[in-house]
């Protein structure tokens, strides 16, 4: 008869004992002890919000239409930063934290397969990004006016200097080390969203970057290296600060919502135009090929000595890892840097 009507016995006893199944006031800090480190960081204000909404709820008991009702509550109540879509990130976040929720609820067989809410809820649609490449003037116009306007015009220079020269994301900044600097090679590691890549930098950059940890007291080699006059190791909200700093002064990075991830577009746009995509998504760090698809990807990936070859001819520093020879950009597709040298 089970077999006829398609249902497993465990099932049966699932749906016989409701009051067995822990509502998510009371599964949730085991959602958050399972979760790694990174990922509690990052869904813990969610959590917190379907615990709110639905914490006396157990955990089969909301239904596809709750969870759309919980997103239009989640896009209503986020915070409105510079840079928001009108909480779309929040709701593809809130879809991940639930997602984590009933998947190890099925694991841990306190759900079944067919219980797991998430499995009959679409994934939101991604909201279109509205980045694009700066121009040289308007770069120019944010450093300037970020070195006049703050109270650490060295760091600010350093970070758009840094940000816009690797296309590090924020995390990488942050997680750098003073081991990570190779001055020999002209390299440095960079630790983003679970990956390790080695990325060149310019004399210029290395420099800087070794004078601002001996200046601020980093000689640990485990030690965080992008660190504050006092010493403390820097934060996001140091990030956000200097651009909503800039924002005041610059029309332009309030009406567009510029941010770091602005000069991380900027560059990789200018790579891939003048080396390729393949040499583009090296340099970016992308672990997957995003771009392209089909077998021929295994075949075209970019070398160390092929990103360090881009890095040279954007920065006009000759790179020692950079391959022999010369090559030309577009005349009217200048980065940034390339303008700064002029």
């Amino acid at each position: 008869m089970m077999q006829h009507l398609n249902v497993e016995p465990e099932e049966l006893l699932a749906a016989a004992r409701p009051q067995n199944i822990p509502t998510f006031e009371q599964f949730m800090p085991l959602v958050r002890d399972a979760a790694p480190p990174a990922s509690r960081v990052i869904y813990h204000a969610y959590w917190n919000t379907i615990v709110t909404c639905w914490g006396t709820r157990r955990l089969h008991e909301p239904t596809p239409r709750d969870v759309d009702e919980l997103y239009e509550h989640v896009r209503a109540i986020a915070q409105r930063r510079r840079n928001h879509a009108d909480g779309g990130s929040a709701v593809h976040h809130t879809y991940y934290a639930l997602q984590r929720v009933y998947r190890l609820a099925v694991d841990q067989g306190i759900l079944s397969s067919r219980q797991d809410l998430m499995a009959r809820v679409p994934k939101p649609r991604k909201v279109k990004s509205r980045r694009h490449a700066l121009s040289p003037q308007l770069y120019q116009e944010i450093v300037q006016t970020a070195v006049r306007t703050g109270h650490d015009p060295r760091l600010d220079s350093l970070l758009l200097r840094f940000h816009l020269e690797t296309a590090a994301r924020t995390g990488g900044a942050l997680g750098l080390l003073l081991q990570d600097l190779d001055p020999d090679r002209l390299l440095i590691t960079l630790r983003e969203k679970g990956t390790l890549r080695f990325q060149p930098v310019s004399r210029t950059l290395m420099q800087a970057l070794l004078d601002l940890a001996e200046e601020r007291g980093v000689s640990a080699r485990t030690s965080p290296l992008l660190r504050f006059p006092d010493g403390r190791p820097l934060t996001r909200r140091r990030y956000q600060r200097m651009w909503d700093r800039v924002g005041k002064h610059v029309k332009a990075v309030e009406e567009l919502s510029i941010s770091t991830h602005w000069l991380r577009h900027t560059t990789l746009t200018w790579v891939e135009r003048n080396f390729g995509t393949a040499v583009a998504i090296a340099y970016a760090g992308h672990s997957q090929w995003n771009l392209w698809r089909g077998s021929t990807t295994i075949y075209v990936k970019a070398s160390l000595e092929e990103v360090a070859t881009a890095l040279q001819v954007l920065t006009g520093e000759r790179h020692p890892l950079a391959l022999v020879g010369s090559w030309t950009v577009e005349a009217d597709d200048v980065h940034p840097l390339q303008e700064a040298e002029r």
